[in-house]
């Protein structure tokens, strides 16, 4: 072999592997057009308004990301979170869930798409109580043992509730299943107008909105 046989052969070579590196590179972008950004929120630190009855237990504005707030209110062993500035296309601010639940405290997903710096949506976990644990409660105070992860559509058109997913009747792929839901139904969906949607299994003696009776 030649010495421009060789230096054909490298450059040859070379070739190849740029070539590899941007298909690879290429790939990695179309296989990630969104993103997640993370917030906590705690109402014990948060501003609170005290509500006005013995069922009204107030309200909450917690921080969130890039100036969008946490905004929750509870009643009636029921909470009420939405995000952003409240209005009348706000349907989250009167949405919840159909047992007894509460999300005080917790992390908050916003999910972003590609080159995009205001979140489509957040999922939040909500703690709801079952059938199991209603019947307990008959014994004394009982936690709430179900799990349920809300997507939540976010834009100026309508915040609202979009799906649900049952954490631990889909241990493992909980998330993925609400990132589904967020990215393929939040942006399109019309608050008011289209229903919610359960993804995945769903535990026994738990009831979601989607699938109440």
């Amino acid at each position: 072999m030649t010495r421009n046989d060789i230096a054909q052969t490298i450059f040859a070579s070379l070739l190849l592997a740029l070539a590899a590196l941007l298909m690879l590179s290429s790939g990695v972008l179309a296989a990630e057009p969104f993103s997640s950004a993370y917030t906590k929120f705690d109402t014990a630190k948060c501003a609170h308004q005290p509500g006005s009855d013995e069922e009204d237990y107030g309200s909450w504005r917690c921080q969130g990301y890039r100036g969008l707030p946490v905004r929750l209110s509870a009643g009636d062993q029921r909470m009420f979170v939405s995000f952003g500035q409240s209005g009348s296309h706000d349907l989250a601010a009167r949405e919840t869930l159909t047992g007894f639940n509460d999300a005080y405290r917790g992390t908050v997903e916003w999910r972003l798409a590609a080159g995009e710096r205001r979140p489509f949506a957040t999922i939040l976990q909500w703690q709801v109580m079952i059938e199991a644990d209603h019947r307990t409660a008959s014994n004394g105070p009982s936690p709430a043992s179900g799990r349920v992860l809300v997507v939540t559509r976010l834009g100026k058109d309508g915040i609202c509730h979009v799906g649900y997913v049952d954490v631990r009747a889909n241990a493992g792929n909980a998330n993925a299943l609400a990132r589904k839901i967020a990215d393929e139904q939040a942006r399109a969906f019309r608050c008011g107008q289209d229903k919610p949607v359960v993804l995945g299994a769903v535990s026994a003696g738990l009831s979601l909105p989607a699938t109440a009776p």
